[in-house]
């Protein structure tokens, strides 16, 4: 077994925030472990005047952290599980979905809340799936594309360039960013994007490496987002399309039951999961959405991707697509 491991990583504050967690992760569950970091800067770092959705998607900001582990120079790539595409490029895996914090968006705002913003205010976000979602409930709102760091989007909302911009909670709580002006989308508000909050670790497949993953593994999150990742592949969603998807365990309702005592691990494989999904029009008019349950969570993925093409996701992904 190896006993150096290196992370590639991007450079922003949060992606090293996520590669030094992990890197204290892999050394407490293997003392004496040498963990390096390999910094790097991505297509999707570099290009910051327009939306990811008009430029190539989430893979930009990938594909050279898969070219150093293709080389040699690198074992493993951490990432935000948000940002990755739904499918994984031949020749890697995603052995490690966990370490989830909050899934939701936070609206951040001097004016106030979502009800609170003025008319026509001014809202910074890049995502079709928050965009569709808040139009939805305000038409009114002018949407505008923004791109860069986290503290990037803050300095552009603090010098008046935006009435609003629309965070991560996630992001916000691991760079411990604490504002006055933080207002928080509830799920019923704006359904998160697949795998929000959650960290994932990618290697190439049948790599040595994945032994030493073994003890990061967190089987019910990866249950949980692995379901919601079922959403964007079965729709053939990527960041072009505003799809958003949640899946949490669904608490016991037995109470007393001596016999239902068979342990965390059989309840992570075995226990139910409720997965709500969304697809969105671009201008929020239609709203299509499901809620399925169960305990495989590639079957309740592809339920709610076929609950959602009975309500006319297929008009819905043409227009967009146009």
């Amino acid at each position: 077994m190896a006993d150096t491991v290196t992370i590639a990583t991007r450079e922003s504050k949060l992606a090293l925030w996520q590669a030094y967690f992990v890197r204290d992760q892999l050394q407490q569950a293997h003392p004496g472990l040498n963990v390096e970091l390999l910094g790097m800067t991505t297509k999707g770092d570099r290009w910051l005047n327009a939306p990811l959705s008009e430029v190539g998607g989430k893979g930009l900001f990938v594909k050279e952290l898969e070219v150093a582990m293709l080389e040699g120079r690198a074992d493993i790539a951490v990432h935000s599980v948000k940002d990755l595409p739904a499918q994984m490029p031949e020749g890697f895996s995603l052995p490690v979905l966990a370490f989830r914090a909050g899934v939701e968006d936070v609206l951040v705002s001097p004016k106030g809340d979502l009800a609170a913003l003025p008319e026509g205010a001014k809202v910074g976000s890049s995502s079709l799936r928050r965009r569709t979602q808040l139009l939805a409930i305000r038409p009114d709102l002018q949407i505008e594309p923004v791109r860069g760091n986290v503290g990037t989007r803050l300095s552009k909302l603090d010098s008046g360039e935006y009435d609003a911009i629309v965070l991560a909670a996630a992001g916000l709580k691991r760079l411990q960013i604490e504002r006055d002006d933080l207002h928080t989308l509830g799920i019923d508000t704006c359904l998160p994007a697949p795998g929000q909050g959650a960290l994932g670790i990618e290697c190439r497949e049948g790599a040595s490496v994945m032994a030493l993953l073994e003890p990061l593994q967190d089987p019910a999150v990866a249950r949980c987002v692995s379901a919601e990742r079922g959403i964007s592949a079965g729709l053939g969603a990527d960041c072009s399309l505003p799809v958003a998807a949640y899946a949490q365990a669904v608490a016991d309702d037995a109470s007393g039951d001596s016999s239902a005592d068979d342990g965390a691990a059989d309840e992570d494989k075995h226990g139910e999961i409720e997965l709500h999904a969304l697809l969105g029009s671009a201008d929020g008019t239609r709203i299509l959405r499901t809620m399925q349950r169960g305990s495989d969570p590639n079957e309740v993925a592809q339920r709610a991707v076929q609950a959602l093409y009975e309500q006319g996701a297929e008009e819905v992904l043409a227009e967009l697509r146009e």
